[in-house]
């Protein structure tokens, strides 16, 4: 039950290499640290990547599928915070990065288009808001007043992004880990790194998102650690969700898979504080929460068959947090 329903999924095994020597050594074996390790092995490097589980374990394996452009503030926001050029080229290299999952996700990529939805009035003016930005600035994207059945007694209003999709992630991340060991790198599971000195190579990647806390002291302070709760439910009779949705500034979220079953996550706000963890459980609050609001949504309450919590990294400004680390060679 507490097994989250990506990694429920039978892993394929990949080539397993022992290398002596690298060039670089990336913590994490996760969307990010198996991404860069894919890229600088085809370039010609010798990589090697290390997890404490395994590959997609952490946050890559526990979240609630969706793969959407952007950022995570709204575009009208991050246009008046980080300015229109900054912005406008974040939510472009978002689009060539869904296009290169697309590419390389297989049948774990599925481009089905999303749904913003506004859950009150407020809500709506906000996402009205980013809405005329985006069309502004050339996104192509789409308003919509008049909402399904299911969604209309709940929410005023949505934008439809048709260029978003949602993914298997297990699925996608280890996919991408054969491709790394393929390509000649080396991937290590259950290998803990409690400190860099006991890494080798010139070059280090820290790609640990929120789990790495005690790594590295700079990134205890940039990198601030939350947890998300998602449930799976058995496979429904009825296509009832065509795309990932996403309501109430982010905070709930769900997706009906090709099998019918529905995935849920979200309503991490109402506990914000004791969702600021590293902590990998689930809690009865939330969970309630998630089964409260599958019963308003649907009319009736299917059985749940996966429960999961997963740890994901925050940043101070909303934004990703890429570059060398200050006063580190190489990090």
């Amino acid at each position: 039950m507490d097994i989250p329903f990506w990694l429920a999924e039978e892993a394929p095994p990949f080539a397993e290499l022992a290398l002596d020597t690298v060039d670089v050594e990336i913590v994490g074996a996760g969307i990010t640290g198996c991404s860069c390790a894919l890229t600088l092995a085809q370039a010609g490097k010798r990589v090697r990547v290390l997890d404490q589980r395994g590959v997609a374990q952490g946050a890559s394996g526990r979240n609630g599928g969706f793969a959407l452009r952007g950022g995570a503030a709204r575009y009208d926001v991050a246009r008046d915070t980080y300015g229109a050029d900054a912005a406008r080229e974040l939510w472009r290299r978002t689009e060539r990065e869904l296009d290169r999952l697309e590419e390389l996700g297989g049948d774990a990529f599925r481009r089905t288009g999303s749904l913003r939805l506004a859950a009150d009035d407020e809500e709506r003016a906000e996402i009205r808001a980013e809405f005329e930005t985006l069309r502004l600035d050339g996104f192509v994207c789409e308003w919509r007043d008049e909402l399904p059945p299911l969604l209309s007694p709940h929410f005023r209003g949505a934008i439809y992004h048709a260029g978003d999709g949602a993914v298997q992630p297990a699925r996608l991340v280890r996919r991408l880990a054969g491709a790394i060991a393929e390509a000649g790198a080396e991937i290590r599971t259950n290998a803990w790194v409690e400190s860099l000195d006991e890494l080798n190579a010139e070059h280090v990647v820290i790609a640990t998102d929120g789990s790495g806390r005690g790594l590295l002291a700079e990134l205890d302070e940039a990198v601030w650690p939350a947890r998300g709760q998602v449930i799976a439910t058995e496979p429904l009779a009825e296509r009832l969700f065509e795309c990932p949705h996403y309501a109430r500034h982010g905070f709930d979220y769900w997706q009906q898979l090709p099998d019918n079953r529905i995935v849920l996550g979200g309503f991490r706000d109402f506990s914000i504080l004791a969702e600021m963890t590293d902590e990998e459980v689930t809690t009865e609050e939330i969970q309630g929460a998630l089964d409260a609001f599958l019963v308003e949504l649907l009319g009736t309450k299917p059985r749940v068959e996966h429960r999961w919590a997963g740890i994901f990294g925050l940043t101070q400004d909303l934004l990703p947090l890429v570059g060398p680390v200050p006063g580190r060679d190489g990090t």
